[in-house]
C-alpha cells in the first residue's frame, strides 16, 4: 500500500483544526495548543541515538527545567517506510521555542543539526529550528480555489517584485493584479534558503518559510488576502536537488544517490535503498503546503531532472497525495510540470502510466515565439525562428513531436494530441528564460515597443492557460538577474564560474553580472515608476483588454487547439478559434514591414488593433465601430495584430 493512500485512512494530527484537515503530517514540531504539547518527529536512520535539545529562548516557550532540555527522543525501528524515525512528546514547548536535533553515530561522533522538517529558521540555514503555531485566523470564507480552465498565471519573485521584498509587500499590490485579470499568483520558491537574496532554488528546508520574506505566518496572511480577493496562490517547490549550503540532509540519512546527478547537484534517492522514507519526506513536504499554508497549487520545478526508475513513480505519488489533501479539505489544488522534454509521462494518468499531475509548462511555445520576434539563433534557439514552428505551437502544444532537434544532435518529443489544452501553460516571459541570459535582459530590452503588444497578443489569445512575469505587463525594462547571498567563499566562487560557463553556448560575453553583489539583486527590483509613462500604461491597459476578451468572448474561453485553424503567409500568423456561436480570427505580423490580410469572409468587427491610438501604436485612430465589410483586406502594421470578432 502507498504511502498516499495509507495517509487517507490515517486520522490526521491536525483534524482538531477543521481548516487543515488532510492527511497525516507527522514530520517536525507539531504543536497541539490543546494539551500543550509539542510532538517531535524524524527521519535519522543514520544516528544510532538522537536527542532533541532544547535551546534557550524566551521562557514561556519552554516552560521545563533547564535540566530537563534534553530529551532522549524513542526509536522507531519498524514501520512501512522501514524505520529509522525519532520521536519525542514534549509537554511545555510552545512556538517560538528553539531546537536542534543531537545525533549520535555508530563511530561515536555527536552533532547537532537543525530538523530537516523544520517549519521555520529565524536565524538561517545553520541556525536552530523553531516551533511555530500553525493555525491562523483564515478570513477566506468558503474559499474552494479556482477551476482549471480560468487560471490566469502571474509568476513574481518576493524579494524583487516590491520594495520592501516581503510576503507584505505582495499584499500591497494584490489588488492592481485582480483589476489587471489574473487569477493566480505564483511564487517563486520561498522555502529556507542561505541569506537573504536567492532565487530560491538552493533552498534546504523543504517545510520552511524563508525567514527574510515574513515566515509561515506572513505566507499565510498573503494566502488569505489573496483568497479574499478571489485570487489563487501557487508555490514554485524543488525536488529535484537540495541546496549546497546548509544542506545537513545526508548527516539523517540516505536523502541522496550517487546513482544519478543534476545540473545542480546530487540527485534525491526517490528509488534506491530506504528510498520509501525519502519519499515520504518529500511528499510531506507537498502535502504540507496545501494543508498548513491552504495554497491552491504547486509548479514542480525541473521534474525531468527528478530521477526514478520505481514501478510506482515519485511523482504520481506525490500528485495522488495533494489531490488527497485538497480533497479532504474541501479545495482543489492543482499540480504543475516544468518539464525541458517533451513528453507525456508527466500527465497521463496514472493507471496508463504516467503521474498523473493536472499540466506542464511549454518550453516550445515560448521559444517558437521568442525567435519569432528577437531572430535569436543560438544554444536551443538554433531548433526554432520559423513561424510555422509557432502555428504547431498553438495546434499541437509542443513543436518537436519527434522530428530531429539540431540542439540536442537527435529526435525529440512526442505528439500531443491526446492532451486538452488547458493542460499546457504558456509563455512569453519567465525567470529562467530572462534570468538565465547573461544581462537578465527582459523583452522590453530586446524588442521594440510594438513587439511587446505583439508577444501579449500571442499569448493571451492562446487556448492555453497563459502566464505572465512579474512586471511584463507595464513593459519592465529592470533585468532579472541571477543572485545569491551565500556565507562560503569558495561556493560564491564556484557560482561565478558556473555562470561564466553556462553563457558560452549562447555566444554573450563581456563581464558577468556578479551573482553574490547586493546591486545584482537590486538591479532586478520592479521599477513600478515605468507604469505613469504613457506607452506603458497603454501597454498595461493592452493586458487588461486582452484578458477581459478572454474571459468574455466564448471562442477565447475555451481552451481547445483541436479545431483551432493556425496558419502562415510571408510573415503573418493566422490564428482562428471558435466556440458555439462565437468566432474569433487574429492576423499577426511579425514583420517589420506593413501586411495586408486575405480577404475576409462574412461578417466580423474589430475588437482590438494593437497599433491602435489608445494602445499608444502608429495608427492615426482608434479601431472602427463600425463592422467590416465581406471581402475586406485589413491594414496590418509592422509587429502588431488584430483581433476579429
Amino acid at each position: 500500500m502507498s504511502w498516499a493512500v495509507q495517509a487517507r485512512r490515517e486520522r490526521s494530527l491536525l483534524d482538531h483544526h477543521p481548516v487543515t484537515s488532510g492527511p497525516q503530517l507527522t514530520l517536525g514540531a507539531l504543536h497541539d495548543s490543546d494539551d500543550r504539547t509539542t510532538r517531535f518527529r524524524v527521519w535519522a536512520p543514520r544516528a544510532v541515538r538522537v536527542e532533541l535539545v532544547l535551546l534557550a529562548a524566551e521562557e514561556r516557550a519552554v516552560e521545563i527545567a533547564p535540566e530537563e532540555r534534553i530529551v532522549e527522543m524513542e526509536a522507531e525501528r519498524e514501520g512501512p517506510d522501514g524505520g529509522g524515525y525519532f520521536a519525542a512528546a514534549v509537554e511545555g514547548v510552545r512556538p517560538g521555542a528553539l531546537y536542534v536535533f543531537r545525533l549520535h553515530r555508530e563511530d561515536g561522533e555527536t552533532v547537532e543539526r537543525p530538523d530537516p522538517a523544520s517549519r521555520f529558521q529565524p536565524r538561517g540555514v545553520h541556525g536552530p529550528s523553531a516551533v511555530i503555531d500553525r493555525g491562523h485566523p483564515w478570513e477566506d470564507g468558503e474559499w474552494r480555489g479556482v477551476t482549471q480552465d480560468e487560471l490566469v498565471f502571474y509568476e513574481l519573485h518576493v524579494g524583487t517584485f516590491s520594495a520592501e521584498g516581503t510576503f507584505a509587500g505582495v499584499v500591497a499590490h494584490l489588488d492592481e493584479l485582480v483589476d489587471l485579470g489574473v487569477t493566480a499568483v505564483e511564487l517563486m520558491p520561498v522555502a529556507q534558503f542561505p541569506g537573504e537574496r536567492n532565487w530560491g532554488y538552493d533552498g534546504v528546508y523543504p517545510f520552511a518559510v524563508q525567514c527574510s520574506y515574513g515566515g509561515p505566518a506572513g505566507l499565510k496572511r498573503l494566502v488569505d488576502a489573496a483568497h479574499r480577493r478571489g485570487l489563487a496562490v501557487f508555490l514554485d517547490v524543488v525536488y529535484n536537488h537540495m541546496g549546497p549550503e546548509g544542506n545537513y540532509l545526508a548527516d539523517f540519512g540516505p536523502y541522496f544517490t550517487e546513482v544519478y546527478a543534476t545540473p545542480w547537484g546530487q540527485g534525491l534517492n526517490f528509488d534506491g535503498p530506504d528510498s520509501d522514507a525519502v519519499r515520504r519526506f518529500f511528499v510531506e513536504s507537498a502535502v504540507h503546503w496545501i494543508v498548513e499554508h491552504r495554497l491552491d497549487g504547486l509548479r514542480l520545478d525541473a521534474v525531468h531532472a527528478i530521477f526514478d526508475n520505481s514501478e510506482r513513480p515519485f511523482l504520481a505519488e506525490l500528485t495522488e497525495a495533494v489531490h488527497d489533501a485538497a480533497d479532504r479539505c474541501g479545495r482543489r489544488a492543482t499540480v504543475v510540470a516544468e518539464s525541458a522534454v517533451n513528453t507525456l509521462r508527466f500527465l497521463r494518468p496514472a493507471e496508463h502510466g504516467g503521474c498523473g499531475m493536472d499540466a506542464q509548462w511549454s518550453d516550445d511555445f515560448h521559444h517558437a515565439l521568442h525567435a519569432s520576434l528577437t531572430g535569436e539563433d543560438a544554444a536551443y534557439y538554433r531548433d526554432f525562428g520559423r513561424l510555422e514552428q509557432l502555428a504547431k505551437a498553438y495546434r499541437d502544444g509542443f513543436v518537436y513531436t519527434g522530428q530531429r532537434s539540431a540542439f540536442r544532435r537527435r529526435r525529440h518529443g512526442m505528439d500531443a494530441a491526446e492532451i486538452p489544452a488547458r493542460r499546457f501553460v504558456v509563455f512569453g516571459q519567465n525567470h529562467d528564460q530572462t534570468g538565465n541570459r547573461m544581462r537578465g535582459e527582459r523583452l522590453a530590452a530586446l524588442v521594440p515597443f510594438e513587439a511587446l503588444k505583439l508577444a501579449a497578443g500571442a499569448v493571451l489569445l492562446a487556448p492555453y492557460l497563459p502566464l505572465l512575469f512579474m512586471g511584463e505587463e507595464h513593459g519592465e525594462e529592470a533585468p532579472f538577474l541571477y543572485f545569491v547571498s551565500h556565507s562560503d567563499p569558495e561556493l560564491v566562487e564556484a557560482v561565478r564560474h558556473g555562470r561564466t560557463e553556462e553563457f558560452g553556448a549562447f555566444g554573450w560575453t563581456g563581464e558577468v553580472p556578479d551573482p553574490q553583489a547586493e546591486d545584482t539583486f537590486e538591479r532586478s527590483r520592479l521599477d513600478r515608476g515605468l507604469g505613469e509613462r504613457p506607452e506603458n500604461a497603454a501597454l498595461r491597459k493592452l493586458y487588461h483588454e486582452l484578458l477581459r476578451l478572454r474571459r468574455e468572448v466564448p471562442a477565447l474561453a475555451r481552451l481547445a487547439n483541436r479545431d483551432l485553424e493556425a496558419a502562415t503567409e510571408e510573415g503573418v500568423l493566422r490564428i482562428e478559434r471558435r466556440a458555439e456561436g462565437s468566432r474569433a480570427v487574429a492576423w499577426m505580423n511579425f514583420t517589420g514591414e506593413p501586411r495586408r490580410s486575405k480577404p475576409l469572409e462574412g461578417g466580423w468587427r474589430v475588437a482590438l488593433d494593437s497599433a491602435a491610438a489608445r494602445w499608444h501604436g502608429p495608427k492615426g485612430g482608434d479601431e472602427p465601430a463600425e463592422p467590416v465589410e465581406e471581402g475586406t483586406r485589413l491594414d496590418l502594421a509592422p509587429r502588431s495584430f488584430v483581433l476579429l470578432l
